[in-house]
């Protein structure tokens, strides 16, 4: 007994020697200079192109801010304090300026301590209401654009913790707004309550196949403290503050006006609800009510959708996607199934499209039926209108052109291609705000237009086209002839002068705002921000092509060191991202710019060009299957395919030394780290960040698999670098966040992946940050995460030990 309790002793203090005490570290100058910086403000601009609106927000947010109270539930992380999402970005300041001003004022009187956020214009664009998050809640502000004020309209009594929490009357005077209910019980102390019983699930044999979800509901208090905090009262606010009620405590979800702006549809959340998906698929009720509050219709009524057939083209039945339309006063549109939501049975047409006039209590009509599952609809007229469908298994897209008011008249399909396929992509058609202010076709003599981003072999050049309606036939307005720079179409202005808005950046030119004008063939620049990143200003940075062994033509944008000298052998980081694809030719198309502006946000290899590294950045790792093979059945192959075939491609152009070579990725990237590590000897260590390492643990399905574990074992488990852990030999820096809330990918991912190849005696360090979601916000976490990667390939990769 003595020498069984001496033994415990020392596995103890093993166990805790092997963990390090360290606070939150910085990492080198180098590194710090280009990611403590302050960044251009976000735009927004209305649809005239008149005014703008600069919105400033600090790049991170603070450990202490993601330390405040948080309740995760059904799908939502709230801080129960304030009443908002606990993960919201918030902005600080406001400025705006006309497009021909050349200096931005100051918006006048704003909250002290600003906390911005939801940002909404009014229908005549005007004014925009937005929230202010206090220490004790949340209020609604509302700035006047032309004057530069703002003012406060409410208390800070908002409810702002599901859905839209602010909507305009068309009168632009008065806004629809959630309040906190003032019956709203305490919520529970699930940590310290008394259990009244045990949590008990059932299944009726019916399959429930989802995704691994995070952040579900698992007790009756779990319930009750959704109820209380999805509960709000629906309030007629003015821009003057007078404060009427409207409709009485409900779980209100969305609400959305029809586009004449007489009703309003309304969903709120019903019970029962799930232990196993998430709050949007819980009972919905969808009601239809005037300005006066009275009840109109109800017009959906949706049961709990838990249990879908398989596959990712599977949905529920009923209406769905229920909506207004958007060239019509008041007629709402909704989708159906029409093969029971089942991808496996075999019919014609997929989905059927319904529309219903007000006052809602006649048949509805059916104006369309797609061959595959819905995507979308962009109204123009009685006459005209835009649909899209699309199929996961084919990657297969088309686009119609149909007249919603002749249900014998055939919809014309004008484009059916592969969504993967970049080069035959036809751009987007151009939209413009209509007599109700919603934006729909803008159709001038019987043509509409097209915004592309003109991805080809010969490189990128946006375009704009012209489409005649009865011909089918296209036109080029407009392509960019920019060698040297990268211009993206952001929306029209106006079509009938020609008036675009577009972004033009360069490699170190941060990206400004410009109106193009088409027609008088001039550029006229309204934004001049600033390159913040000073130290980037020589980089030399190019897009690269090569070849994989069988043939697949890949890419990646490669970045010497700022030191780089002609001769030297560098160390070299590959980071990326893998993709799967159903066809050769789509894997092989170039969508990388080597004008695209370098931005090292906070999880880019970029900032390591300063510390001696050659970085070969978003390298192509397309995983590909075609006709019956699916591109996971050779993914490992195709993994080390991809891999070999870059750091030949850079080793080949003489710039590294190949036994110096890491390889990183976030998420899917991390997964794709830790199989290469397990797969390959290509590598000196590996930066695994936020993945998911066994896949039994998500066994209906993850990434782009819809297959689940028990129709393809072997997949699973040849996937799975969990399962492979006795073959890592390559040192891997695994970093996750604490509170990540991404589909399967659980902290317990990371946890167990480490312990495996700690028992295994492999070299890893694992690095859990403390509040951090699978994206990492906090500004302590995101600069100790820098400075962990940097240790790290300095030490196993820039001087890695080698032996003769």
């Amino acid at each position: 007994m003595k020498a069984k309790l001496i033994l415990v002793i020392l596995l103890l203090a093993t166990y805790s020697y092997a963990q390090e005490s360290l606070t939150y570290q910085k990492p080198s100058k180098e590194i710090l200079e280009l990611a403590d910086v302050d960044l251009a403000p976000g735009v927004q601009i209305d649809s005239k192109g008149a005014h703008m609106v600069f919105i400033y927000r600090n790049q991170y947010k603070s450990i202490a801010e993601l330390s405040e109270t948080e309740l995760r539930l059904a799908g939502l992380r709230i801080n129960p304090v304030t009443n908002i999402g606990s993960r919201t970005n918030f902005y600080t300041n406001l400025k705006v300026k006309k497009t021909g001003d050349i200096n931005a004022k100051q918006v006048t009187n704003l909250p002290e301590n600003s906390r911005l956020s939801g940002f909404t214009w009014s229908p005549d664009e005007s004014m925009i209401a937005c929230l202010n998050t206090t220490q004790t809640g949340v209020e609604v502000w509302i700035l006047n654009v032309s004057e530069g004020n703002a003012t406060k309209i409410t208390d800070a009594n908002i409810n702002a913790n599901m859905g839209e929490s602010i909507n305009w009357f068309k009168d632009n005077k008065h806004l629809l707004i959630k309040t906190l209910p003032n019956n709203r019980k305490p919520l529970i102390n699930t940590i310290t309550a008394v259990p009244n019983g045990p949590t008990i699930s059932v299944s009726d044999g019916s399959k429930a196949q989802n995704r691994t979800y995070q952040d579900l509901l698992k007790t009756p208090n779990d319930e009750f403290n959704f109820e209380q905090l999805a509960s709000s009262d629906i309030k007629k606010v003015s821009i003057t503050g007078k404060i009427e009620d409207f409709l009485p405590t409900d779980m209100y979800e969305d609400i959305s006006f029809s586009p004449d702006g007489n009703y309003v549809m309304i969903t709120k959340i019903k019970r029962p609800f799930s232990y196993l998906v998430t709050y949007s698929r819980f009972p919905s009720e969808s009601n239809v009510y005037d300005l006066n509050a009275k009840l109109i219709q109800t017009v959906n009524d949706v049961p709990i959708d838990e249990v879908r057939p398989k596959g990712f083209m599977a949905t529920r039945t009923g209406k769905r996607s229920m909506r207004w339309r958007g060239d019509k006063p008041a007629v709402l549109v909704w989708v159906e199934a029409l093969d029971n939501g089942d991808p496996e049975i075999a019919i014609e047409h997929r989905d059927a499209v319904y529309q219903l006039d007000a006052p809602f209590n006649d048949n509805p009509k059916m104006i369309l039926k797609t061959q595959q599952r819905f995507a979308g609809i962009q109204w123009g007229n009685d006459n005209i209108a835009i649909a899209t469908d699309r199929w996961w298994n084919t990657r297969n897209t088309k686009t119609y052109l149909f007249n919603p008011s002749d249900i014998n008249s055939k919809a014309k399909v004008i484009s059916d291609r592969s969504y993967q396929d970049v080069y035959s992509d036809p751009g987007d058609f151009v939209l413009s705000k209509n007599e109700f202010g919603i934006k729909t076709l803008d159709i001038q003599d019987n043509k509409l237009f097209l915004m592309g981003a003109g991805f080809s072999k010969k490189g990128q050049f946006p375009f704009v086209d012209e489409f005649t309606i009865k011909t089918n036939k296209k036109k080029r307005l407009y392509e960019s002839k920019f060698t040297d720079k990268l211009e993206i179409f952001i929306s029209a202005i106006d079509m009938k002068k020609g008036e675009i808005l577009v972004n033009i950046q360069s490699q170190t030119t941060y990206p400004n705002y410009y109106i193009r004008n088409l027609k008088k063939k001039s550029l006229k620049a309204i934004t001049a921000f600033q390159n913040p990143f000073k130290s980037l200003e020589n980089v030399n940075k190019r897009v690269i092509s090569y070849k994989r062994d069988d043939g697949l033509e890949l890419e990646g944008t490669l970045y010497l060191p700022l030191n780089y000298e002609e001769g030297k052998k560098y160390p070299m980081i590959l980071w990326a991202y893998p993709k799967e694809f159903k066809d050769k030719a789509s894997a092989a198309q170039s969508t990388a710019n080597p004008n695209e502006f370098v931005y090292p946000y906070s999880g880019s290899p970029i900032y390591w060009i300063t510390r001696g590294y050659v970085v070969l950045d978003d390298a192509a790792f397309p995983i590909v299957g075609e006709g019956s093979n699916e591109p996971n059945d050779k993914f490992r192959t195709q993994l080390v395919g991809n891999a070999k075939a870059a750091i030949d491609a850079v080793d080949n152009l003489g710039y590294i030394d190949k036994n110096k070579v890491a390889v990183g990725g976030h998420s899917y990237g991390a997964f794709m780290t830790a199989n290469l590590l397990s797969h390959s000897n290509l590598f000196a260590a590996g930066i695994a960040r936020s993945g998911a390492y066994n896949r039994t643990l998500t066994p209906f399905g993850f990434q782009s698999e819809e297959r689940s574990y028990w129709e393809a074992p072997n997949v699973y488990y040849d996937m799975s670098p969990f399962m492979h852990a006795d073959k890592m030999k390559t040192p891997l820096l695994l970093i996750h966040g604490v509170a990540d809330n991404n589909s399967g990918t659980y902290p317990l991912q990371s946890e167990r992946y480490f312990n495996a190849l700690k028992g295994l005696g492999a070299t890893v360090r694992l690095v859990m940050l403390p509040m951090e979601s699978h994206g990492y916000r906090a500004k302590e976490s995101i600069m100790h995460m820098l400075w962990e990667q940097d240790q790290w390939l300095e030490k196993y990769v820039k001087n890695k030990e080698t032996t003769n």
